[in-house]
């Protein structure tokens, strides 16, 4: 089969979901203001281009990827977002789950056969405050709220040559934690519309990771009283780069595309 079919599955596991822009810095008519009120949220950014480069066991292979080249390769997606806030202070867990399966065969002598086993998973803890709390234009709420904290990463990239004959698997599993900083920006249009921005940066070179970009703009809206959904456009971008004992691997990509979610309020 294709070579591009594990080149795919090499780039989207690293990033097929990410963190929505969804702030709950400014409560909702008839919240209070110094009790706490709880947010969760389950998104999905769905990458239409991503461009880069990607190395396993010292193999460099450009990419130019769409959505569609994802799709066919995902087995398991799901991320989710939980935010506690009272009076001007939030904590925020942001959690991310990928796994994608792959098989084919490689354009070498034989056609060997290959499979690989893709996941990508982060557990991220943040503290955030709300720094600007005012009224704008239209007479309605904005605020900007900075958050930092940790995340936790974990990277499987495991590729098995099953044939013509076995050869040990290349790739592995990475872990690391990483530094992460963000800053969020909240216009309430109207009742049921909110305008939202974000940007998120992380890694700094902690465990590889020389630096992770996320940055969001969309719009929330609220067709029922404790229940909202989230339209908007994602870029993402990662420089990520360790060397393993079956060789190199690097990752440094650029995406964007649409990311959509649905949140609860309790």
């Amino acid at each position: 089969m294709k070579t591009t079919l594990l080149n795919t599955a090499i780039t989207i596991a690293l990033q097929s979901v990410g963190t929505a822009a969804q702030s709950e810095a400014i409560p909702l008519s008839g919240q209070s203001e110094t009790e706490w009120r709880h947010t969760l949220s389950i998104y999905a950014f769905l990458p239409v281009r991503t461009k880069g480069d990607s190395t396993v066991a010292g193999t460099t292979v450009p990419l130019d990827l769409d959505f569609g080249d994802a799709l066919e390769l995902l087995d398991f997606a799901a991320a989710g977002r939980f935010e506690a806030w009272r009076a001007d202070w939030g904590f925020i867990i942001d959690a991310n789950y990928v796994s994608l399966e792959a098989d084919g065969s490689l354009p070498t002598p034989g056609s060997a056969s290959f499979s690989a086993d893709i996941r990508q998973e982060w557990l991220g803890l943040y503290a955030a405050y709300k720094a600007v709390d005012a009224i704008g234009g239209n007479g309605q709420r904005y605020a900007i709220d900075l958050q930092a904290g940790a995340r936790y990463n974990s990277l499987r990239q495991e590729i098995t040559v099953t044939s013509p004959a076995p050869i040990p698997v290349l790739g592995g599993d990475e872990g690391w934690w990483e530094p992460v900083i963000g800053a969020r920006g909240t216009w309430v249009l109207n009742e049921r519309w909110t305008a939202i921005a974000s940007l998120e940066l992380g890694g700094f070179g902690a465990g590889g990771n020389d630096l992770q970009i996320g940055a969001n703009v969309g719009v929330d809206w609220r067709p029922w009283e404790t229940t909202s959904l989230f339209f908007g456009w994602r870029y993402f971008s990662m420089d990520y780069s360790d060397t393993l004992s079956t060789g190199p691997f690097e990752y440094d990509v650029d995406q964007h595309g649409p990311v959509l979610g649905v949140k609860f309020r309790f």
